[in-house]
């Protein structure tokens, strides 16, 4: 078992996407989403331009570990399949590839052009790796990130990709830190909570 820590450097509830009772990495990430293997662990930790240093967004162990065509095949995961007139966890849907002979379709999305037409550059880093991460025992806190202690800080991956936690912290992480919360969501992507924020002080100003 190993895990595999990065930075979220944008957390709209599309990587990862935690609705609809599975956390799922199904784009962004191709090495991570190469790598992973059933029973490991990812984690997102916030970013600099969050304004909240050093919290948790998510932590998912892998409990499934399938292709694309597959995930889109896969009637538990229909609704996330993005719909972009409906609520905004429909609108971040993240089962958005499928192939079709040698073709990759990509559905209008978070990652097509604005007009809903193929995304070329997304298309090709989020298909790099046929592999999407399933999660049924995860953790979500998104814009209510939890402060990860002092002695755990050493999981943060500070820049771009993403490392391997020392083997030495998993089970003060596993089993003194993580395991404390509720499983499953405790918390709106933290893009949301910027936007409800934004929106509150707009409305403040117009009086």
């Amino acid at each position: 078992m190993k895990i595999i820590s990065y930075v979220v450097r944008r957390d709209y509830g599309f990587a990862p996407n935690p609705f609809f009772e599975y956390c799922t990495l199904a784009t962004c990430k191709p090495d991570i989403r190469k790598s992973a293997l059933v029973g490991d662990w990812v984690i997102g930790t916030s970013s600099i331009s969050s304004g909240s240093r050093n919290t948790l967004v998510f932590a998912m162990k892998v409990t499934e570990k399938i292709t694309f065509n597959e995930y889109w095949y896969d009637e538990r995961f229909v609704n996330k399949r993005p719909i972009l007139n409906q609520s905004r966890k429909f609108q971040y849907g993240d089962n958005i590839y499928h192939k079709e002979g040698d073709e990759w379709l990509q559905l209008p999305s978070h990652h097509s052009e604005e007009d809903g037409s193929f995304n070329y550059k997304n298309i090709a880093t989020d298909t790099k790796t046929d592999n999407v991460l399933i999660s049924s025992h995860f953790y979500y806190f998104g814009g209510n990130g939890v402060l990860i202690p002092s002695e755990l800080l050493g999981i943060i991956k500070k820049g771009p990709s993403c490392k391997y936690v020392d083997n030495r912290l998993h089970d003060c992480f596993l089993n003194n830190f993580i395991n404390k919360f509720p499983l499953g969501l405790n918390g709106s992507p933290f893009a949301w909570e910027k936007l409800h924020k934004d929106r509150n002080l707009q409305l403040l100003l117009s009086f």
